[in-house]
Formats: C-alpha cells, structure tokens, sequence
C-alpha cells in the first residue's frame, strides 16, 4: 500500500484564522526542488564522557533517543532516528592536560596518533560507542569532521591559535602529514570498524580567531583552504575510500555570498565554485559538489534570516547553478527576545518552534539539502543540546570549574528537550532522498509575515509515493486544515507539543484540526 506522509508544524503567534475557518493548502508534486541528503547532529564534545563512563542503561537510553528508528506500541516513535552522525576528531589537547591551554576539560579531545608517529585505536571510546550504535539503529551516513590539525603538527604546538595569528595552524612542512593523518583514519574505520564516512570535513567556521582558551580550533585564508582540501583529495585519490570532502563550514552564511571580514575567507561560493577562479574546486576528484555553512547569526530579526538566504540562494544561482548547499551546525546563540538567546536551559516548545522555523527557511529559500544541529547532548545551562545531562535537579553546569562538570563526567541523569522531539518531526519521517515539492498556502503573506504566521514545506519520496509537508506554528489555537491534491481519507498524526512528543493519533482527513503551538507530521495511506 503506498503511503503519503505530511508533517505538519505550526508557527502563528497572532491570531488570523477562527477555528471554524479551514486554512487550504495546496500540494504540487510537479514542481521539484531538491533532493534530502539527511538531518545530524555531532558528537562533540560530550559522547567523550557519557559513552565511556556513564552506566549502560542510560547512554543506551541516549542512543535510542537519537538514533531509534523502532515504534512504541501505541505506534510512536522510540527515537528521532537521526540520519547522519558527526564524529569529531580531534586534535590531542586532551593528552596535553592543562598545558592545552583550554579550560574545560570536556572540550579537550585525544588523538589517535602521538608525536612519534605511533598509533593508539583504543582512543575515542565513548565517541566510537556512540558510532557503533548508530550504526546498529540504522543511520545511514556518518560525517568525519576535524577543527584543528593534531597539536604536533600546529605551528604553536597546541590546538587553538595564537593571538594576532588568523593563519591556518599548521606548519607548512606538515600539510602533507595532515592530509595523510585524516585518510589513515578514515581507511582505519573502514576495515576495522566497518564504518565508511560519507563525508570528511578538514575545517571549521575559519572566519573566527580561534584565539581563546575555550575550545580547540583555527583560522584559515580561502588560499589556505583551497590548498588543505587540495592535499586531501590528492591524499584520498590514492586509496579506494569513497568519503567526500565537504569545503566551506563558514561561521555564517553570509560569508559564502559576500567579502567581508578582515581575513580573505568570504565570498566562498564564488572563490571555490566560479569555474574562473583560481581557487575553484570543482575539479577535485573526492570533492562534494557543494558548499557548507553554520546558521549562527543570522535567524533575528526575521527579516534578516530571509534576507540572508535569499541572498546566498541568489548567489548559488548566479555563480554556479549546479551547487548544492549544506547546512551544517546550528545552536540557540544570537540574542533575540522570543527565547533570549543560548544562555538558560529551555526544555518546551518555544526554543523547538524558533529551531523549526530556521530548519524551515534554510530549506525552503537556501535550499539546504542537509540540515544539522551542533552538539546531541550538553551539560551546560545553554540551549545547545538536544538532550541535556545533569544531577536531575538543577539546571545544568554554569561555569567550567562547577563541581557538577566533573560529577557529570561519570554518571547523571538524562532530560530530554521538546527541542529533540520537534527536531524528529523532520529527521524522523523526512528521509534522505526525499526531494522538496511545491506547497502554498491561501493566506496571501509575504514571507515574513508568514514567519510569524503559518510556514509549509513538503517533501516526496517518488519511488514509495510518500509525501511529507511541514508547518510550523506559534499560535495560540488549534487550527482547521483543509489539503488539495491529497485523495486520501485517512491518516495516523504524530504531534509534538506541550504535553505530547511524536505521538500517534488516528485523523480524519476531512477533519483535521492541529494543536496550538505544535509540531506534528501527518501520514496519509493511499
């Protein structure tokens, strides 16, 4: 029997439709846009801890939450069944102890080779416990991404960059070893572990100064990334691995589309896929034929997170229409006044509707064929984590000296976020290879109107004849639907709300009426 599945979100903060007026939506299938790679999020720095010391129970409780594609027995989803897994590789500060010169201890990272040239596999425990699950509850993809070179290899000998310093941190004698490093391990995954990364990703937000002790990183020119992507595909050429190598992961869009900043690592889109261009990459034999970048920044005020996109889309267009764009890492940090900002564990719905609508517009005008979050758990009193961890009392860890920091390194408790359940309404049933159809809807706004109003995006699966459409919601009130093009009578609807995560209702089509505040996906059988 084949299957249309709508996901419906809603995002109305004011009042325009009664309860008794229908609000029509009309789905296109004709009209195509792209094709679903997958929905992630990573690792870092986290899994370090909880998959290496926390009890079993509970870490197995955490795998299931981010990765279950398995049913309850009223039919609701176990998990978000994530399908793509970011794992980090880091950079070794973790074997420097304090001497690394970051503070917090959760955000130094081990290597799996030292100085000497030897290497140690047994690192990365508890991230590779959370591989491996994945794995086993069936995601598909997996993402081998790195910030900083090994500490050896970096010109100043530790994992973040010097003050004044907004070159890569790498020794020129070593672009070679890195390159080398990276396929080493990915070939390591392969025929040992039975992992194949998809894709490799040698850099990280390469505008920012990477100057401070609170995380490994690095700067880099666009020069300095054209030649370090360079290095590596020639590297990866030399082997049967199939990874990809993704360029850009800029801290904001805005870099792709424009010069700015004082570092000459804007405008990527033009400086890596103009075929004019002396740093065009196209060419690379194990290059993803796309450009990646991070949200931060610009989501607030509304008109800016539009503006933004239509710009980079504009751009892709003008440069080079065959480029896909991916994004790739996104949190709570641009101060705003629906949520504040990142400071302040928020647990409901209203941090789950503003991520909603960034998914939705990153989707639907940048045309992101992927779409990531940063980090699966946090320990921190922040609104980075889909599941946050600590004592069952509080609200998680202030500062990187808490006592808490350190209990929570071995055992804790598990607190789930509606933030994870709104987020599985797309990485749940927006599958990879699903491709972006036309819907509208008759209430005539512009886009930022319909920001604050009522947003839809709807996706198909051509083979299976499954369709998936979301909306989402600030709304005080439930609201009437009807749907055009749909022929079907029936549906189960998983609704994400104040008092409900995914679960399953049974709807009459001819009856649909979606909770207030609520992100919920409807499936249609034919």
């Amino acid at each position: 029997m084949k299957q249309i599945i709508l996901i419906l979100s809603f995002l109305i903060p004011t009042l325009l439709f009664s309860q008794d007026q229908k609000l029509t939506i009309k789905i296109n299938t004709d009209n195509v846009f792209q094709e679903i790679h997958s929905f992630g999020a990573s690792d870092s720095w986290r899994t370090q801890f909880v998959g290496k010391n926390w009890p079993q129970e509970k870490k197995q409780r955490i795998a299931n939450l981010l990765f279950s594609l398995e049913e309850k027995s009223d039919g609701s989803p176990v998990g978000i069944g994530l399908s793509n897994w970011r794992f980090y590789l880091g950079a070794g500060s973790m074997e420097q102890g304090d001497q690394a010169d970051i503070r917090n201890v959760w955000r130094r990272s081990e290597c799996f080779l030292d100085a000497d040239g030897n290497y140690d596999w047994s690192k990365y425990e508890g991230q590779r416990w959370f591989l491996q699950e994945a794995k086993k509850l069936g995601v598909p993809m997996f993402t081998l991404y790195t910030i900083s070179p090994p500490v050896f290899y970096t010109k100043n000998g530790i994992a973040h960059a010097t003050k004044g310093d907004l070159g890569f941190n790498l020794k020129e004698e070593h672009y070679d070893n890195f390159s080398n490093y990276i396929v080493t391990v990915l070939d390591h995954f392969k025929q040992k572990e039975k992992i194949e990364f998809k894709y490799i990703s040698p850099f990280n937000e390469p505008q920012w100064a990477w100057d401070k002790s609170n995380q490994e990183g690095s700067p880099a020119t666009n020069a300095e990334l054209f030649k370090i992507t360079k290095n590596l595909s020639e590297a990866l050429s030399k082997t049967t691995l199939s990874t990809k190598i993704l360029a850009g992961e800029a801290g904001q869009m805005d870099y792709l589309y424009r010069e700015r900043g004082k570092n000459s690592n804007g405008d990527q889109v033009n400086v890596f896929f103009n075929r004019e261009s002396p740093f065009y990459m196209g060419n690379f034999k194990n290059l993803e034929y796309a450009i990646t970048s991070h949200s931060y920044f610009t989501t607030w005020p509304i008109a800016k997170q539009i503006s933004v996109r239509q710009k980079l889309a504009e751009r892709i267009k003008e440069i080079n229409p065959e480029l896909d764009f991916h994004q790739t890492e996104f949190c709570i940090l641009e101060k705003n006044p629906e949520i504040t900002g990142g400071r302040g564990r928020d647990l409901g719905m209203p941090t789950a509707l503003y991520v909603a609508r960034v998914i939705h517009s990153d989707l639907t005008i940048a045309n992101a064929k992927s779409w990531e979050w940063w980090t699966a758990l946090s320990q921190f009193d922040y609104k980075d984590g889909l599941i946050h961890l600590d004592d069952g009392i509080g609200n998680g860890v202030r500062n990187d000296t808490s006592a808490l920091n350190h209990q929570l390194m071995f055992a804790g408790t598990v607190t789930e976020t509606k933030l994870l359940w709104a987020f599985g309404n797309f990485s749940r049933f927006v599958r990879p290879g699903m491709k972006r159809i036309e819907a509208t809807l008759d209430h005539n706004l512009s886009l930022e109107e319909a920001a604050t109003d009522l947003q839809v995006v709807a996706f198909k699966d051509f083979e299976k004849g499954k369709a998936v459409i979301v909306f989402i919601n600030y709304t005080e009130e439930s609201k009437a639907i009807n749907l055009e093009g749909v022929k079907s009578i029936n549906g189960d609807l998983y609704i994400t709300d104040d008092g409900r995560d995914l679960k399953k209702t049974s709807v009459k089509l001819d009856n649909l009426s979606l909770p207030k505040r609520s992100v919920s996906t409807l499936i249609i059988k034919k």
